[in-house]
């Protein structure tokens, strides 16, 4: 009898974390691999190989600083298969190191955009990129506002490391909405459908679940 199963396809993991303390700690590391778990279940895809990276990906030279990337591009090289990362900022949030990236003709598969062409992986970063540049400059506006205020800034002052935990929290917020905008179905009436649409699409929540009605309309009026 002839087999008429066709092979599953394979695809290298990537994960990345920004801070030693962040690697020690495992801190988002497991959210990511069951992120790329779920999309590799749903779609038969076989993970021969997964690399852990623990590093920044400010710059357009990070690739010098990412043995780890270095190593899966090689690796996928070799068995002509993609590369999948949980979410598009597991790689970089710079346009011009994605674009050099687009450039290596190695694929890349986004959990969180799966479905996106390289043209639209340049405009999703390019959205990341001005939301970068943003929280930097609402975290110095946060903790200039903090020393006018007369808190002692540091480390071991809580009310100044809570300012900047809530800029960063609004950056991502603000991240995520300009991505769900920029996806948005036109064809759509309802926060219902169009959430059903980008849900088909693999474009989740922050946290990496379905997106329904509420937490569509939840994030498109809060931005």
């Amino acid at each position: 009898m002839t087999d008429t199963h066709a092979p599953q396809a394979r695809a290298i993991a990537y994960l990345r974390v920004s801070t030693q303390k962040q690697g020690r700690s495992g801190l988002g590391l497991e959210a990511q691999r069951d992120i790329i778990a779920r999309h590799c279940q749903a779609h038969s895809i076989a993970i021969v190989g997964e690399y852990l990276e623990v590093e920044t990906g400010k710059g357009a030279d990070a690739l010098d600083r990412r043995p780890q990337l270095k190593a899966a591009l090689t690796a996928a090289r070799k068995i002509k298969a993609p590369i999948i990362v949980a979410k598009l900022d597991r790689l970089s949030r710079d346009v011009a190191f994605i674009a050099g990236l687009m450039a290596d003709r190695v694929p890349f598969t986004c959990c969180d955009v799966p479905d996106a062409e390289p043209f639209m992986l340049h405009i999703y970063a390019a959205i990341a990129e001005q939301e970068r540049r943003a929280t930097s400059e609402r975290t110095k506006a946060a903790l200039a506002a903090k020393k006018a205020q007369g808190v002692r800034l540091g480390n071991p002052n809580l009310a100044a490391a809570r300012a900047v935990h809530l800029e960063q929290a609004r950056a991502r917020a603000g991240e995520h909405a300009a991505m769900i905008r920029a996806a948005m179905p036109t064809e759509t009436t309802t926060h219902t459908a169009a959430a059903r649409l980008l849900t088909a699409q693999g474009i989740t929540t922050i946290t990496g679940r379905p997106l329904n009605r509420r937490t569509l309309a939840h994030r498109l009026k809060g931005g």
